[in-house]
């Protein structure tokens, strides 16, 4: 009966003919049969516990859910955005899924991997931290200078200046994309992290940038895509590393801005220049791929020919006249012009004039070019002391007045300078007490300075001088009238008939009283001396009383001196007589009479 019943246990028996009254009664079993058995089911069923992570996998992937076994029949649904950071997710893949319920109401596994992640994700941010390890996160969401990115259930932050090695405007795009990060930077206390995207880019462009700088030699000719266009200069994508063409190094001629000669996302061909392996820079060159302008100049061109061009730069000494794109000619403000008025090229030319010039100088080998406008037509200055010959009368327009004098103009290109002394007879502050800009005024020519084209002119020498009236008026000696206009401490100030003006010094003001003069009293005053070489006639009140005084105390003096004179003679004779009788008298005695 033993034997029996072990073949029937060993027997192999299709489930859907095993008898399972007989096996629940004993009938048909031992009981320790009855155990083996029940343990070889258990090990084919998974213990399913509440609350722990546990390792899945997936049996069926749609649109909205993902079916996770795991073991036996035990079974969940989760939803498919829980899965959103792996794309590639795929049937069989392994996956770890936190148990939140045996069963729900239709007795099926509540399963949920975003927990699951979350519990185990900080240990796995700490260790992809420290070992430096690249991580993938979804991009949930924009924000605030950045984006939300999921990275092992965790929401990181992804700073705008982290996203990409150039500057991003949109965040938008980025939205709901799966992308590499690394994580820079984590805060154990409040468990925030910070990944950047742009610090792999930059990591692969280092590793690019290396390889082809070990690539490179000076003179190579290379081909990239137009990134970037600055105003200082064009970067150039050379296949994940950038150069640089400088603004200097597009054109042979001037460029206002690079925008002129690329735009973005062309294909160049461009040549290296230099390269710093240390710092990484790469200096590309455009213009070097074409001869230079210069070499390819008419050899006949020489000094004296006209050459025609357009101005593209204007500074306070000259302009700029480029001839052909890439050769220039310098036009010095001193070039453009006979006038010597003109002092700032502005004045002359603007940019985009065209003008027809005289070659100056010309300088293959340094590339210079100097030309002249002015030499196109006559110099008013040659045969000038003909034209205006010394002490001839002209009439000049007035240009500019300056405290020193006026300039005016002969011609045009013909200026000369009336000295303030040259202005006018009398004394004045400034020039334009008897000028003013544009007006027409009457010169007689004084003097040239031929290699300077500089002219001397007077004005004052065509006008009668009033000092001669003065002279002949107001005679030294000879007593006037005048009115005491202003007192200073060195004197006084007089008014006298007409527009004359004499001075008295305080000393001379003094009345005969003993008082000195006020303003606005008339005197007599005596004209004591004329000083053309200052316009200056000085008076003195004083001397016309005190001469006077001393011509009446003259004649006193003289009347005085008559009469002593004619006493003396009296005395004379008085006493002569009575010498002659006394020596009578003397004689008669001697003789004893």
């Amino acid at each position: 009966m033993e034997e029996v019943k072990k073949s029937v246990l060993n027997a192999s028996v299709a489930p859907e003919a095993f008898d399972w009254d007989a096996f629940e009664g004993n009938g048909l079993y031992g009981n320790a049969d009855k155990a083996s058995i029940e343990a070889a089911y258990d090990k084919t069923l998974s213990k399913v516990v509440e609350n722990e992570v546990v390792e899945g996998e997936v049996t069926a992937i749609n649109k909205r859910e993902v079916t996770v076994t795991i073991g036996g029949k035990s079974e969940g649904v989760i939803s498919a955005p829980e899965f959103r950071y792996n794309p590639e997710l795929a049937v069989g893949d392994k996956v770890e899924v936190y148990v939140e319920s045996a069963e729900d109401r239709k007795g099926q596994l509540v399963l949920s991997h975003k927990k699951a992640r979350q519990l185990k994700s900080w240990d796995k941010v700490n260790e992809a931290y420290n070992n430096n390890e690249i991580v993938k996160g979804f991009v949930k969401s924009r924000t605030k200078g950045g984006m939300i990115v999921d990275v092992f259930g965790i929401e990181a932050f992804l700073p705008g200046s982290q996203i990409d090695i150039k500057p991003i405007r949109d965040y938008d795009q980025f939205v709901n994309e799966n992308m590499d990060f690394k994580i820079v930077k984590i805060n154990p206390e409040f468990r925030n992290v910070v990944v950047s995207h742009k610090a792999l880019l930059e990591a692969e462009q280092e590793q690019k940038r290396s390889e082809l700088i070990n690539k490179l030699e000076k003179g190579q000719v290379l081909q990239g895509t137009v990134k970037n266009i600055t105003n200082y200069g064009v970067f150039v994508d050379l296949g994940g590393v950038d150069g640089l063409i400088h603004i200097t190094d597009l054109s042979w001629g001037r460029v206002n801005h690079p925008e002129e000669f690329v735009q973005l996302d062309q294909v160049i061909n461009v040549v290296v220049l230099d390269f710093n392996e240390q710092q990484k820079r790469i200096a590309l060159g455009y213009k070097q791929l074409t001869a230079h302008p210069w070499d390819n100049l008419d050899e006949n061109l020489k000094v004296g020919d006209k050459v025609k061009g357009k101005v593209i730069l204007i500074a306070d000494y000259g302009a700029f006249v480029e001839i052909v794109p890439g050769v220039e000619g310098l036009i010095h403000v001193s070039e453009m012009s006979w006038s010597p008025r003109l002092h700032s090229a502005q004045d002359f030319l603007k940019v985009g004039d065209e003008v027809e010039a005289q070659v100056l100088t010309i300088d293959r080998e340094n590339r210079k070019m100097s030309l002249g406008l002015k030499q196109l037509s006559v110099n008013p200055w040659e045969n000038i002391r003909e034209k205006y010959p010394v002490g001839s009368k002209q009439t000049a327009t007035v240009r500019n007045i300056t405290n020193f004098g006026v300039f005016a103009e002969l011609e045009d290109g013909v200026e000369g300078l009336v000295h303030i002394s040259d202005l006018s007879w009398n004394k004045i502050k400034h020039p334009s007490e008897v000028v003013a800009a544009g007006d027409s005024i009457e010169v007689q020519i004084l003097d040239f300075d031929e290699a300077n084209h500089k002219l001397s002119l007077g004005h004052k020498q065509l006008l009668t001088n009033p000092w001669d009236e003065v002279e002949a008026k107001y005679t030294v000696g000879s007593t006037i009238q005048g009115t005491i206009a202003a007192i200073t401490d060195k004197g006084a100030s007089i008014t006298l008939e007409g527009e004359a003006e004499g001075f008295a010094f305080t000393r001379e003001i003094v009345k005969e009283d003993g008082k000195a003069a006020v303003a606005g009293e008339t005197l007599d005053f005596k004209v004591i001396e004329l000083r053309r070489s200052t316009r200056r006639i000085l008076l003195s009140h004083v001397r016309t009383y005190a001469e006077a005084k001393e011509r009446a105390a003259a004649a006193e003096v003289d009347n005085t001196k008559k009469v002593v004179k004619k006493i003396n003679s009296n005395v004379e004779k008085t006493t002569l007589g009575d010498i002659d009788a006394l020596a009578a008298l003397k004689a008669k005695l001697e003789k004893g009479e």
